[in-house]
């Protein structure tokens, strides 16, 4: 009889985006961004705002105007939550909390601010240095990510952004930059957030404005296969100058089952995870384009642009754990008449099983389990949950309480089926709850769709003392990661 050690060693963190905490707008030597473009009015109601997120999410006319300006009245992601002079205090909450890890994200702008710069900005490197080494003072490993949806505006204006080839050599000057000058703090490396977001969410995933492009998905896929590209690069170079510090992939992962038994409803299951999830993490973790993307291209009329030496570098440069965010699941069928919901980054197909957030998006802990089983039997390759959180409308009392049961519970259900999938045989590095303090949104844009463990008192137009206070759910979370590191990190 087989007796097995279950390895519950992973590390339980919380995450962030740089564009969504950071502020500091046009600091510090900072360039502009292409997420400090969304354009949010205050004063819209909650329909105006969800109506913005789901139909218009960025227009040419947005680019435009938020081009000539340098306010940040109607740009949240240009304000924050401050972190930029806040990170010091920020990241000691952190460590009361007990967090073994904290995601982050690193702005391009801060390190070059065009993105084609010869040299790099020194101040925007200090700042991640002395954050960075903030994190290690107190025993939290960094996990950084390189590009998560933000981008120089001046490759855009310039270059085409993602659909220029040239844009994998300014990559890869900034990822040699970061790996020389901040690769001893950080401990693991992520070329790209949710690189799948380039389909579902164009301007955020490839810098492509709906609309204003011939054959829009030839566009998306070909600067998806930039990206795949400057991925690998990453990678061997990640092996030459930072050896020992892997270097990964991550995904939206859009968990799906069939809606029935339907041989229809089956098939469509496989199909959706293939086209959605697993053509993604196929070339960046296998090294090549999956054959079943043959048959899916010819019938969207694309023909993806492959230079010499393409096809050996992503080869060559597959990465070294698999990443991913988990919010929900869905259900696939071909009937045309399913009921819909919301979801991160699409619109999805109603399981009448699962109860839903206040924003529709499906609640299924079991799905994780469900999920990191699929990942690790495919690429039997390390596995980071990247983010994993719940958004929700939270009441700061005069006392400046929140009672958030509703988030204690969402958090329980999702890290106990974190053990469950470890003693399937996952093997499982670290788990980073997203917002682990309240930032700006990344869909709706707003601050009151929150998610931390530590409130933030600001609002929608940025109105507030910007004062931290800890939520209930900041206690259980301290709690729990104090047990997970007595039971699993004293052996």
């Amino acid at each position: 009889m087989i007796k097995r050690d279950y390895d519950k060693r992973y590390l339980l963190g919380g995450a962030i985006a740089c564009s969504q905490a950071d502020g500091g707008f046009r600091e510090g030597g900072k360039g502009i961004s292409t997420q400090d473009l969304r354009y949010l009015n205050p004063a819209w109601t909650p329909e105006q705002i969800e109506e913005k997120h789901q139909k218009d999410p960025f227009s040419k006319k947005e680019y435009d105007t938020a081009l000539k300006s340098d306010g940040t009245k109607y740009y949240p992601f240009r304000r924050g939550i401050d972190f930029y002079h806040h990170y010091k205090e920020d990241i000691k909450l952190f460590a009361e909390l007990g967090l073994q890890i904290f995601r982050t994200s690193i702005s391009w702008s801060r390190i070059f601010p065009n993105g084609d710069d010869a040299v790099p900005n020194e101040e925007g490197i200090e700042y991640y240095r002395d954050m960075f080494s903030e994190c290690h003072k107190y025993g939290i490993k960094v996990f950084a990510t390189m590009v998560h949806y933000d981008i120089p505006v001046n490759l855009v204006e310039k270059y085409g952004g993602w659909k220029n080839r040239k844009i994998i050599k300014f990559f890869e000057r900034y990822v040699t930059v970061l790996y020389k000058r901040l690769g001893d703090l950080v401990d693991f490396w992520l070329p790209f957030n949710e690189i799948n977001a380039a389909k579902f969410s164009p301007w955020d995933g490839v810098c492509l404005i709906p609309g204003e492009e011939e054959n829009m998905d030839q566009k998306i896929f070909q600067c998806l296969h930039h990206q795949f590209l400057c991925s690998a690069r990453a990678v061997q170079l990640g092996r030459k100058l930072v050896p020992g510090k892997p270097v990964g992939a991550m995904i939206a992962r859009f968990t799906t089952y069939p809606a029935t038994s339907k041989p229809e409803d089956n098939l469509q299951a496989i199909q959706d995870d293939q086209y959605s999830n697993w053509f993604y993490l196929d070339v960046l973790a296998r090294g090549y384009y999956p054959e079943y993307m043959k048959r899916y291209f010819d019938k969207i009329n694309v023909h993806i642009h492959f230079e010499s030496g393409d096809a050996e570098l992503l080869k060559s440069g597959t990465v070294g754990f698999v990443s991913f965010s988990y919010y929900f699941s869905q259900v696939s069928t071909n009937e045309a008449n399913w009921e819909k919901t919301a979801g991160n980054l699409i619109m999805t197909k109603k399981n009448p099983y699962l109860k839903e957030s206040e924003w529709g998006w499906q609640i299924d802990p079991i799905g994780l389990r469900f999920t990191l089983n699929q990942i690790y039997d495919r690429y039997h390759l390390p596995i980071i949950v990247a983010e994993n959180g719940l958004g929700a409308h939270d009441v700061l009392t005069e006392d400046h309480k929140v009672h958030d049961d509703y988030r204690i519970a969402y958090l329980k259900a999702h890290i106990d089926q974190l053990d469950e999938a470890v003693k399937d045989g996952v093997d499982l590095i670290a788990y980073t709850m997203w917002g682990i303090i309240d930032i700006v949104s990344c869909g709706p844009l707003t601050m009151d769709k929150r998610y931390g463990v530590i409130y933030v008192d600001l609002d929608n137009a940025g109105n507030g003392t910007g004062k931290r206070y800890k939520k209930d759910s900041f206690y259980w979370y301290k709690n729990r990661i104090k047990q997970h590191k007595k039971t699993n990190f004293n052996k």
